[in-house]
């Protein structure tokens, strides 16, 4: 006698309805955050949808005073971007501008929180007092500080390192150079940038339980093993939101390039993107192409925070 198996049935899993209380919270979180959000909405999608409606079309100095017609050109101030040549090298420059600005904030951020939480106070507060210093100074006032400190004539590091037996750097030219330019202005940012990465780490890292470093000391993991597989990932959030924020920073630079380079450099040398479209707004009086490249840059600063934040949600092991 043949007997036939029969085969369990599992009846599909019930999703676990969420409790009263959670969904009273819920409703009480968005009636708290519609008054900001529907700020935010009012404050972010008009102008972009005015910057997009200006992008296709030809808008100068006549169409602005109603002088001519507006002439709809549909993707032509796009296609003109993209053939341009000295469009796609100053997008090449913003971006390898932008990495070492990123790189070295977070570099120095992360240095010197790790090194405050390490000392003691008397040495801490002195530190982060120099640090909040530095990023409450004006954009524009320190990068006139740091082009009077790096002047070929007056300036106190070329004196320094002449002074030091460095002859050659007497009466050097720092912002003649298309990459010791970069470099200074590189600096001048991350100066004036590195203190949220590290204040911003500095309370990811004072948040980490004691407790649980004690134990991994005790079962013999190093201080690099432990730093990598038990401090990074519980301050991961937090570098995340530091890194996106000085992305963003880093990639719409517009105050130090154009004081320090004096409006993009010798023959636009310097250029970065937010530059590059002020001289094809407003100073070439070019508003569509202008408004263009502002959609461009958008995009492209939402693409990369995008996949930025994509890869860190799955090294994380985020849902």
């Amino acid at each position: 006698m043949v007997t036939k198996e029969i085969p369990r049935t599992t009846a599909p899993a019930v999703p676990a309805r969420r409790s009263p209380r959670r969904r009273r919270d819920g409703r009480a979180a968005l009636l708290y955050l519609a008054p900001g959000g529907i700020l935010l909405l009012a404050m972010l999608v008009y102008p972009i949808y005015q910057l997009v409606l200006i992008s296709f079309y030809d808008y100068g100095q006549p169409q602005a005073v109603g002088n001519a017609p507006l002439v709809f050109l549909g993707f032509g101030n796009y296609v003109e971007l993209l053939e341009n040549l000295q469009f796609w090298e100053v997008l090449a420059k913003t971006l390898g501008f932008t990495a070492v600005c990123v790189v070295g904030s977070l570099a120095l951020g992360t240095g010197l929180a790790v090194l405050a939480t390490r000392v003691r106070a008397w040495a801490r507060v002195p530190l982060f007092l120099a640090a909040l210093a530095a990023w409450a100074t004006p954009a524009m006032a320190g990068s006139y500080v740091w082009l009077f400190l790096f002047d070929a004539d007056f300036g106190l590091v070329n004196e320094v390192l002449s002074g030091i037996g460095f002859t050659g750097m007497a009466n050097h030219s720092w912002t003649f150079d298309t990459y010791s330019t970069f470099g200074l202005v590189a600096a001048e940012v991350i100066w004036c940038s590195f203190p949220f990465v590290m204040v911003t780490m500095y309370a990811g890292l004072k948040g980490v339980p004691e407790e649980v470093i004690e134990a991994a000391y005790l079962d013999g993991a190093s201080t690099w093993r432990t730093t990598w597989s038990i401090t990074l990932p519980m301050v991961r959030p937090l570098l995340t939101i530091a890194t996106i924020q000085s992305i963003i920073w880093d990639f719409k630079i517009f105050t130090q390039i154009y004081v320090m380079t004096n409006g993009g450099g010798v023959a636009g040398r310097n250029l970065v993107l937010n530059v590059f479209a002020y001289q094809q707004a407003f100073a070439g009086q070019e508003y569509g192409l202008g408004a263009a490249l502002g959609v461009v840059m958008t995009l492209l600063l939402l693409s990369i925070t995008g996949l930025y934040v994509r890869s860190q949600r799955r090294s994380a092991g985020w849902v």
